[in-house]
């Protein structure tokens, strides 16, 4: 079984095929992301409302997805974004990813919309859709809990709530909480009447002796490096002390970096007070996910994102409640980061008094206040009361209580910001301004800036003793830029192959040397380091031009003004402002754009779609 099968399933005519992606197509994209931005931007034009049946929802995995490599979990989730109107897409591991492949589809293609809830069934290359009457309107853990009493062992992707009302923000849930979460791929499915895509394969993925006898090398060096230890140990809640200590722990709307009792979130103090297991996704040695017992329902989840976003952004300090906080949003089928945004901004607009209990139908959004917390994601879910306004993101939720309120908003490009303290960590101020599936921390991750990685940044970015204390310290702007650029091409990479970032971009465990050989093994020809980098190069221009198509322009790469004006009140980083533009600028040279926009020389020189001539580079 190679790569490149392709099946499309038409929800309007309820009609499947199948068909092979070119090879000149995986050949210049290599699969996952890639694959899956090339298809969006042949099917997806700039009058399409996201949330139609001309929209299309696309799964698509790498070639390495469910093979010996390891951590090769990975499948990417696009479409065109409800929150942005852009590009969106949600990278996500587990175990769907891999039964996906393992049924014989490498890349799924959904188009139109079903008159009635649906769900797709796909075992060893059948593929049904199915009547979901029974589980629509169900939470994604009873969803998933029918499904498994139906069709037995099996994966699935699956939608709550929040994804069958379309809020704009939801997620697709896999199996016991994976979540696809970002740019709002849920609301995409739920407008399709899509409740969930199960999966049960039995098939083997053929892959040559030299690639498994790799595979096995790179294993057990995952294994025994130290550098993964505290993600092995604790997941990426080992984060917290770090970030506290610099001031990369955003608190109270992003105006802080760091959160007064913090003691009571340390990784040691959840696992005293709850059952947390550790749980790997498809053949990693890693294995940083957690499932945490709550309510008799074991559910994955406490990572360090949703800690951050549910906890110290909102006031929260306490772990139990973090915990029913992020089991209600994985049960509803929400994006954590995006609901910690959005009802972090009201709380603080409260707080101000640009929101008033008149508006919140009499709730009194104090920071810290998890029972308020609880009613409104409730109603974010439904879209009801006040948490229908919230339902629409934050920068949508600001148009609609004035120009005031937008000052507040802490998102770019419609895309809520994750939690990091872009004034703590300059490089990834400069990522998430850049991104262009907005705000993102994954879209770059420039880990690279770190001490701890220095050989790594000597080696691929060319840097000597010379430069290397300003790259390295990351409240620096210097050089950040090539940084920002090397880290999207690689990253673009590891999505488009299948692979985690955990043991390659965020660690480097797994050199960029290592995924070349890799893939030169599955491809059947030689590709060098500087291959796949110009393959990630290729996949972020055409990136940049397809948000160009929806009517995006240079002038989004930014972030909210707090950031660059408002020095950080706290932490090591104490003092700290944005050096947006200094830092963009040097960016945008070392990508050959012109105000954001690649020009038509690097367009040509990455052979791109010749019908990016449509485009406007005035």
């Amino acid at each position: 079984m190679g790569y490149g099968m392709a099946y499309t399933v038409d929800l309007s005519k309820k009609t499947i095929s199948k068909f092979e992606i070119k090879g000149e197509i995986i050949s210049r994209y290599i699969g996952g992301r890639g694959v899956a931005s090339r298809l969006l931007f042949e099917m997806v034009d700039a009058d399409v409302n996201p949330l139609s049946e001309r929209n299309v929802l696309i799964f698509s995995n790498g070639p390495l997805t469910g093979t010996s490599w390891p951590s090769a979990s990975r499948i990417v989730i696009s479409a065109k974004s409800p929150l942005s109107g852009g590009l969106g897409y949600s990278n996500v591991g587990g175990y769907f990813g891999a039964a996906l492949r393992k049924a014989g589809v490498d890349i799924l293609i959904i188009t139109g919309r079903s008159d009635k809830p649906v769900y797709l069934y796909i075992q060893d290359e059948n593929a049904e859709i199915r009547d979901a009457s029974h589980i629509w309107g169900l939470g994604t853990y009873d969803a998933m809990k029918e499904l498994r009493k139906e069709l037995g062992k099996i994966s699935a992707a699956v939608i709550g709530p929040a994804g069958e009302n379309k809020v704009l923000f939801s997620a697709i849930i896999i199996d016991e909480g994976r979540a696809a979460a970002r740019t709002g791929m849920g609301a995409v499915m739920g407008s399709k009447m899509l409740k969930a895509v199960v999966a049960a394969g039995t098939q083997s993925i053929e892959t040559s002796e030299s690639f498994i006898e790799l595979s096995m090398r790179l294993f057990k060096k995952c294994v025994e490096s130290g550098r993964a230890e505290m993600l092995s140990r604790y997941g990426t809640m080992s984060l917290i002390p770090g970030k506290q200590i610099l001031g990369d722990l955003p608190s109270y709307n992003h105006r802080k970096g760091t959160f007064p009792t913090v003691d009571k979130l340390l990784p040691e103090v959840f696992y005293e007070k709850f059952k947390i297991k550790r749980r790997s996704c498809f053949l990693c040695p890693i294995g940083c996910g957690r499932l945490v017992k709550y309510e008799n329902t074991f559910f994955e989840g406490l990572e360090y994102e949703t800690i951050a976003a549910l906890g110290p952004n909102c006031g929260v300090g306490e772990p139990a409640d973090i915990v029913k906080l992020n089991f209600l949003c994985n049960m509803l089928g929400l994006d954590t980061i995006s609901t910690g945004v959005t009802i972090a901004w009201a709380m603080e607009c409260y707080e101000k008094g640009i929101i008033t209990e008149e508006d919140t139908g009499g709730l009194k959004l104090k920071w810290g206040d998890t029972c308020v917390m609880e009613e409104i994601i409730e109603q974010i879910a439904y879209r009801r009361e006040f948490g229908g306004k919230l339902s629409l993101g934050v920068v949508k939720a600001a148009e609609k209580f004035g120009l005031d309120s937008l000052a507040y908003a802490m998102a770019v490009k419609g895309v809520e910001i994750p939690m990091q303290q872009p004034r703590a960590v300059k490089m990834f101020g400069l990522g998430h301004a850049t991104s262009n599936r907005g705000a993102d921390h994954l879209y770059a991750l420039p880990t690279i800036c770190y001490p701890w990685l220095s050989k790594e940044a000597m080696r691929y970015l060319g840097l000597d003793e010379t430069t290397l204390d300003e790259f390295c310290d990351v409240t620096n702007p210097k050089l950040k830029a090539k940084a920002v650029v090397f880290s999207e091409n690689l990253s673009a990479v590891v999505d488009s192959l299948g692979v985690c970032k955990f043991p390659t971009v965020e660690t480097y465990i797994i050199t960029p040397e290592e995924l070349a050989e890799g893939y030169s093994y599955i491809a059947g020809f030689k590709i060098d380091i500087k291959d796949l980098l110009r393959v990630g190069e290729r996949i972020v221009n055409l990136e940049r031009i397809f948000n160009m198509r929806m009517g995006f322009t240079g002038k989004m790469d930014t972030l909210p003004e707090r950031f660059m004006s408002q020095p950080l009140p706290d932490g090591k980083a104490k003092g700290s402002i944005v050096e947006l533009d200094q830092m963009l600028s040097e960016y945008y040279k070392e990508r050959g754009w012109y105000k954001g926009i690649p020009c038509k020389n690097k367009i040509k020189e990455l052979e791109l779609p010749n019908h990016s001539h449509r485009l406007n580079f005035s």
